[in-house]
């Protein structure tokens, strides 16, 4: 399907919606403190989960504290891909541990490159280079260096950044738990992504009978296509009311 099908998409009672956060709900920029969603988005969000008798989440790479201080209380937050999860209205838990030195020793190695950024999410850790393009090769190198470092960790790459994580630390997986919980269970999943990570949670909302959007230009598993995260909040207001 072409480029702006979301458009045509109607929630019934029946779905379940999970959003990615960065690049889907609110736009990319060079500096991921700097990026907020509107408050008009926020109130349509609650406004869908209450519509969806609490069946909406979001599911980031970014640390839950982080997360959940940039989107609204009243629906599910999933951060570090889907390793720590907030229900509803609850304060969320303290930060989970870093990564040891000798994972993060390669990457801030690559931090001396002027642009590059490394930032720390409890314990997933990722270097930006949006600012730096010239620099993703080596951001890369440090990025599989440091996950050789210690059993059990995965690097991945996406938009102009690469994360070392648990390997447990995976958006399908987590969309799938999410999906045997309450008020989530027996619902059918709509995922809407924009990057690598999101895929994996696409796959998986398809495998369980349901639909994925892409958000933007690139490859992906989805069927359905919106082309930019103005258009997803558009949508999401429409649903809304």
């Amino acid at each position: 399907m072409s480029l702006g099908d979301l458009g045509e998409l109607r929630l019934g009672s029946g779905w379940a919606l999970v959003l990615d956060f960065d690049g889907t709900l609110a736009e990319i920029g060079p500096d991921p403190d700097e990026i907020w969603l509107p408050e008009a988005a926020g109130a349509a969000i609650e406004g869908l989960a209450r519509r969806l008798d609490g069946a909406v989440a979001i599911l980031s790479g970014r640390d839950l504290r982080d997360l959940a201080r940039r989107t609204p209380g009243g629906v599910w937050r999933l951060g570090g891909h889907g390793l720590e999860v907030l229900p509803p209205n609850e304060p969320p838990p303290p930060p989970l541990p870093p990564p040891p030195e000798e994972v993060l020793a390669p990457l801030r190695a690559a931090c001396r490159a002027p642009g590059v950024r490394l930032e720390i999410k409890g314990p997933v850790a990722a270097l930006h280079f949006r600012a730096a393009p010239e620099a993703g090769p080596d951001c890369l190198r440090a990025a599989e260096a440091a996950a050789r470092a210690q059993p059990g960790r995965v690097w991945q790459a996406g938009k102009m950044v690469v994360e070392v994580k648990p390997d447990s630390a995976h958006k399908g997986r987590a969309l799938r738990a999410l999906m045997d919980r309450p008020p989530f269970a027996g619902r059918r999943p709509l995922m809407l992504g924009d990057d690598v990570t999101d895929e994996d949670a696409m796959g998986a909302a398809l495998d369980l009978g349901g639909l994925a959007v892409k958000v933007g230009l690139g490859d992906s598993v989805a069927a359905l296509r919106t082309p930019d995260p103005a258009a997803v909040r558009a949508w999401l207001g429409r649903e809304a009311a």
